[in-house]
């Protein structure tokens, strides 16, 4: 179902009357592996283009979630390091730990991102970004359960051209992005791309001691602090990305295009504070700041005091091929060959305050690589059906290494531990779908997909210095597998009847995938803590409509999503034969998740466009498996938000010889949100509703290669906390949660070649 935010079309080719208003331009993509008009298609998709990225003030793909019903993507924070957890139609995953699988597909140029770790993507020159809702199991494959987010860059073509533009706004906000193509001969072109972002934190991490001398817990200062006490500013932004790619395209026949791409970012931890305390509460330090230390005193098997490192730095890098061969007028074969790879380093401060006597830290490293090969043959049997078949396959490595000092979990045992864990995954699969018309106005669509996985964990568990741990030395050299397949399916039937309207109706299942205990405390836990995919079968109906000469669109849909062996943290491991505090995870719960999706865009008179989304989520838990105990009750919340909407309008004022100037405005509600329980049993906590305001003015020149914009985000300077760290509250006594942005100014000026 197309989405409220095309109020700019996505991959837009504009109808031949270039006063087309925007709501009734058409719009292609390419969700069934086959380029067609998204009104056309019987699926539900958000598309917004890079016009509307930029209108909108977005930057990177966490804030495309705002406008988009039922989506939920949020950067996981200083715990789980520069990872993105994402949920579509309240399934997804938020755990970036190598042994749990993405609930959410993430694609970048047709081509699988396999972790939440590095997902934060910029959205450095593309073309367009789709975010198709509900399972994709037939179409791209395993954890697309909840659905898949696809962007595309903008390929190389057959001009000289290129653009620039700086930034400056609040916090010493820096940006510069700059994009140039190139024709270096007959057929073969190239696009160079890249971007810079430099911004300082906004919230201060302060030095507990320094700014509180005498205080009662004797905790001094640390040197080094500065006059103000202040050691960091977290939150800060400092990323560098690039990309390259070189395009053969001699004819309609041949078209073959490599991509290389490379991103930096090192920067302070992410903005967070202590928000709850077990009566502690001198340790909050306020709104916008933190005692969070990062400090460790001496203890166990570290002779004097140290820091974990309050700092987050990624490297990483990828290479795609993606080739197109057309053997016929009606027969095409398509290549897509991937490989990625990186590296995380981050530390944590599990408490997130500053008496550190107990013990709460952690230092990770983790590397990732995958490979992946995709072909498809697409072929059109006679008028009136449409045939692609393919296979997929994937090899993917982790090496995660991590030194952890809990001794919260039992002071007196300095528990310390250091792990250095391969993890591999692999995955096979066989395609097809087919798209008839057996008559006019009618369209049905079926597909399949067979999906082969495996994935593998080995625990390394050592003391500091390398000999078998002390506490979970069973663990170590223990080799943990998961092995499992499955069929996925899909059928529709859409009608369209007229040119204004079309309806239709779908029903398809989805999977994400299976995997093994990602923290055990024993080898019991581990062999045994391996569990199966959770799956979704949905139920969809739609109608997209084109009314009043095509100025307004306006799409409904509503789903039931039968959700099934939802993979649940337990609170007893004695059925796996472990007696230790338990650290596993199962296919535990069972439940329905239903709700509909209004999207609306408008060009009322000309030159004034309108995008508005209105978003529900309801359902209920029908099986909650009694290993998981009180954590959760079948009364619980199955999903959260319940409501979500937004609305977005711009005018575009002639101002002759003057140029143009553009005001914009933007709002995106988003309803109250569950954060779990800190106690078993306890009473839910749930994050508050909020809506986020951003407002934007920008001038064009009369040749529209020339503009300056002036932005607001956050225009009421909401505060809210969208995302928080409570695991080791019944340790430490302390919750942090993350901050949203305060209200901040920019402006950029573009220039187009």
């Amino acid at each position: 179902m197309i989405a409220m935010s095309l109020a700019t079309p996505a991959f837009a080719q504009a109808s031949d009357d270039e006063n087309t208003s925007e709501a009734g331009r058409e719009i292609v993509v390419t969700a069934q592996f086959r380029e067609q008009k998204l009104q056309d298609t019987p699926l539900s998709i958000t598309a917004v283009d890079a016009g509307l990225l930029e209108s909108r003030n977005q930057t990177d793909l966490s804030q495309v979630a705002r406008q988009a019903p039922n989506v939920t993507l949020n950067a996981m924070g200083g715990a789980y390091g520069s990872s993105l957890g994402a949920s579509i139609r309240g399934v997804g995953q938020f755990d970036f730990n190598p042994a749990y699988e993405p609930g959410v597909g993430m694609y970048v140029d047709d081509v699988y991102y396999a972790t939440l770790t590095g997902g934060i993507f910029d959205l450095l020159d593309l073309e367009r970004v789709e975010v198709l809702r509900g399972p994709q199991g037939t179409l791209t494959g395993r954890n697309a359960i909840g659905g898949a987010i696809k962007l595309f860059s903008k390929k190389p073509s057959d001009e000289n051209s290129g653009s620039i533009q700086g930034t400056y706004g609040e916090r010493q906000r820096v940006e510069l992005r700059a994009s140039a193509n190139f024709v270096l001969a007959d057929g073969l072109y190239a696009r160079m791309s890249g971007v810079y972002k430099r911004q300082n934190g906004y919230v201060k991490q302060v030095d507990y001691g320094c700014a509180n001398p005498g205080n009662p817990d004797g905790i001094t200062g640390f040197p080094g602090s500065g006059s103000d006490c202040v050691m960091a500013d977290l939150g800060e932004v400092n990323y560098a990305g690039l990309r390259g790619a070189l395009r053969f395209n001699p004819s309609d026949a041949i078209d073959f295009t490599v991509t290389a791409d490379y991103t930096r970012e090192d920067r302070n931890n992410a903005a967070e504070v202590v928000t709850q305390t077990n009566g502690l509460n001198r340790v909050i330090c306020g709104r916008f700041c933190t005692y969070a230390s990062f400090y460790l005193p001496a203890g166990g098997q570290v002779g004097q005091g140290y820091f974990m490192p309050n700092t987050t730095k990624f490297d990483g890098w990828g290479i795609s091929a993606n080739g197109t061969i057309k053997l016929s007028d009606t027969i095409n074969i398509q290549s897509i060959t991937a490989y990625r790879d990186y590296r995380q380093i981050w530390g944590t401060d599990d408490d997130f305050g500053p008496i550190a006597s107990k013990g709460a830290g952690g230092y990770n490293d983790l590397k990732f690589w995958f490979f992946s090969q995709e072909l498809r043959f697409n072929a059109q049997l006679g008028d009136n059906v449409d045939l692609t078949v393919g296979g997929f396959m994937s090899d993917q490595r982790s090496l995660y290494y991590t030194r952890q000092d809990i001794r919260y979990i039992a002071p007196g045992l300095n528990f310390q531990f250091a792990g250095n864990d391969p993890v591999n995954a692999d995955s096979k699969a066989g395609f097809g779908t087919i798209i008839a018309r057996p008559m006019e106005g009618l369209t049905l669509t079926a597909g399949v997909r067979y999906t082969d996985e495996h994935k593998d964990y080995t625990f390394v568990r050592k003391n500091y210095n390398g000999t078998v741990s002390t506490f979970l030395g069973a663990l170590d050299g223990v080799k943990a597998t998961y092995d499992g397949s499955r069929w996925d399916w899909r059928v529709s039937a859409d009608y369209r009847f007229s040119p204004q309207i079309l309806a239709y109706v779908t029903v398809g299942t989805g999977f994400k995938g299976g995997g093994v205990t990602a923290r055990p405390f024993d080898a019991a836990q581990a062999l045994n803590g391996s569990f199966g995919p959770e799956t979704v079968t949905a139920y969809e109906a739609g109608i997209k409509t084109d009314l009043f000469d095509r100025r307004l669109r306006m799409n409904i849909s509503g789903f039931i999503n039968d959700y099934k062996a939802v993979q649940l943290p337990l609170i007893s491991c004695a059925s796996l034969g472990s007696n230790a505090p338990c650290g596993a995870r199962q296919n535990a719960g069972d439940g329905k998740i239903k709700g509909f999706e209004v999207e609306v865009t408008a060009s009322p008179v000309e030159g004034f466009d309108i995008d508005a989304s209105l978003s529900h989520l309801a359902g209920n838990w029908s099986k909650i498996d009694p290993r998981v105990g009180n954590a959760i009750l079948l009364t619980d919340p199955i999903v959260t938000p319940g409501w979500k909407w937004s609305i977005g309008a711009q005018y575009k004022a002639d101002l002759g010889t003057y140029g143009s100037i553009t005001p914009r405005f933007d709002a995106a509600y988003t309803g109250k949100t569950s954060a779990g329980r800190i106690a078993a049993g306890g009473v839910i906590d749930f994050f508050p509703a909020y809506t986020l305001a951003n407002a934007r003015l920008t001038w064009r020149n009369p040749d529209e290669d020339l503009s300056i914009a002036l932005e607001v985000q956050n225009v009421f300077n909401k505060y809210y906390t969208p995302a928080r760290f409570a695991a080791v509250y019944a340790f430490s006594g302390t919750i942090y949660s993350q901050v949203g942005r305060p209200r901040e100014w920019a402006i950029t000026v573009k220039k187009q070649f």
